[in-house]
């Protein structure tokens, strides 16, 4: 999710969510209201009636009725607590309800000493069920309720910003991701096209979670969803309501080099049948609880081959993207030695700017607000951006072969081809403080998509068109 003023309007759909789950959890959890209610800040006697709770749902009595009810109050208690009363409660089931590594212990040395099949076997079932930790089996219970799911999902979230730097809740995190990671795998997941006729519901959440262009209005959303645009997303069955991951395809002639055009509400309606590209440009991750289990590689793929099938005069599937992070690696460069980076004719046009530009270097152009409106500085500087931005594309790693910079390395590793770069294609502030407005075409060629995803992954291999090679050896 972006950090923006559209965060406010994220909190109330999850306000929401959680009331929603507290309603549908009210019924199931019956007769284990009788348990005494905690505090929301979880205090040491509160502590006390939370650890009754948490073994009470693993003790399984009373059948799968009873141990539903047990969860479905365990979950409305959880949801109840204020921040620290949650945190509490996480480093409880942490600490207390993680793997008995006394009995691991004693169950690794009854398989070393084994002698026969028999015992051998016996030992290793005895090793397998002791390496899983208890509060495993009691989030898995999760699963059986309305939007249980969903749940596990939003505590992952708030879990992983507690667990930084923190050994112990780090373990529970790990537990809950790998639980996800198993019922989120890509076999479960259905596509489904977004459209202008989806529920409210869900067309409000589209908005809420856009993480790469803001969805300024109601008008704008119409706009994305309209005949000559597509929305896809994916959808877990026990998350129905609740988007995984979307994308968003614009179907039109050529490809692309102005994200402001491709989501101006003012322009004609084009003629699906008559595009030549698919051009996906907005991918955005919903659920901060699933983050580091992908999707996208899934979604992008399936989405191209689906198009292909429905429009087969389609010849062109690329992205227009950001380069989210190419101002955060040269503006410390500028800093430090500025020469360095820029060619002589490059510093030439800069020193002979005229006195009232009030900038003779690239930092200094960048400095000012709104420099890309003046036509002199923007065509000063267009040349130097241009040829680091291919530079930092092609030749900037975060190590073993990976590149630095995000969104390039989740289209490399896709299997996309670094093809264009596009100057001043967004304009929005948030454009030009990331990436002085440039933006970058990732082309998918259907057939190469395999052998560009082993070659980066594998060797760290960088496919880019003979335009970007040369623009990033001048």
């Amino acid at each position: 999710m972006s950090e923006r003023g559209g965060l406010g309007f994220f909190d109330g759909v999850v306000d929401r969510t959680f009331g929603r789950l507290r309603a549908s959890w009210r019924d199931i959890a019956g007769q284990a209201r009788a348990t005494a209610s905690t505090g929301p800040d979880l205090h040491d006697g509160d502590i006390a009636r939370a650890r009754e709770q948490l073994r009470a749902c693993l003790d399984g009595r009373g059948g799968e009725v009873a141990a539903r009810s047990r969860a479905a109050e365990l979950g409305r208690t959880y949801l109840a607590l204020s921040d620290r009363g949650r945190e509490r409660f996480l480093r409880l089931l942490a600490e207390e309800f993680d793997v008995d590594r006394a009995a691991l212990t004693a169950a690794a040395a009854r398989l070393v000493a084994a002698e026969t099949l028999r015992d051998r076997e016996a030992a290793e079932a005895d090793l397998r069920a002791s390496l899983e930790a208890p509060r495993v089996r009691l989030l898995t219970q999760f699963n059986a309720l309305p939007e249980g799911v969903k749940f596990l999902v939003d505590m992952r979230a708030e879990l992983m910003t507690l667990a930084r730097g923190d050994r112990v809740l780090a373990g529970l995190e790990r537990d809950l991701r790998g639980l996800l990671r198993s019922w989120f795998d890509i076999g479960f997941l259905e596509l489904k096209r977004i459209t202008w006729n989806s529920p409210a519901s869900l067309l409000e959440k589209l908005t809420a979670y856009e993480a790469v262009h803001e969805i300024r209005s109601w008008a704008d959303l119409k706009n994305r969803l309209e005949a000559d645009r597509r929305c896809f997303a994916f959808f877990h069955p026990r998350m129905p309501d609740e988007p995984l991951i979307f994308v968003e395809v614009a179907l039109v002639k050529g490809m692309s080099d102005n994200v402001d055009a491709l989501l101006d509400e003012s322009a004609p309606l084009g003629d699906p049948g008559a595009a030549d590209a698919a051009i996906f440009y907005s991918i955005s991750n919903c659920q901060r609880g699933l983050a580091g289990i992908s999707f996208g590689n899934f979604l992008i793929k399936r989405v191209a081959s689906d198009l292909a099938a429905e429009l087969p005069h389609l010849k062109i599937f690329a992205t227009l993207s950001p380069v989210p992070g190419f101002r955060a690696w040269l503006d410390p460069r500028l800093a430090a030695d500025e020469e360095a980076l820029l060619l002589p004719a490059e510093r030439k046009i800069l020193g002979e700017l005229p006195v009232e530009k009030g900038a003779h270097s690239l930092a200094g152009v960048l400095a000012r607000p709104q420099w890309h409106e003046d036509p002199e500085l923007s065509q000063a500087v267009r040349a130097p951006l241009l040829r680091l931005g291919a530079r930092y594309l092609l030749s900037e790693k975060a190590g073993q072969g990976r590149a630095l910079d995000l969104v390039e390395h989740f289209h490399l590793s896709n299997g996309a081809r670094v093809e264009r770069l596009n100057w001043l294609a967004d304009r929005s502030e948030k454009g030009m403080q990331q990436s002085a407005g440039i933006m970058i075409n990732y082309l998918y060629r259907l057939d190469e998509v395999e052998p560009n995803h082993m070659a980066y992954t594998g060797e760290g291999k960088v496919n880019a068109s003979s335009a970007i090679r040369s623009l990033a050896r001048a």
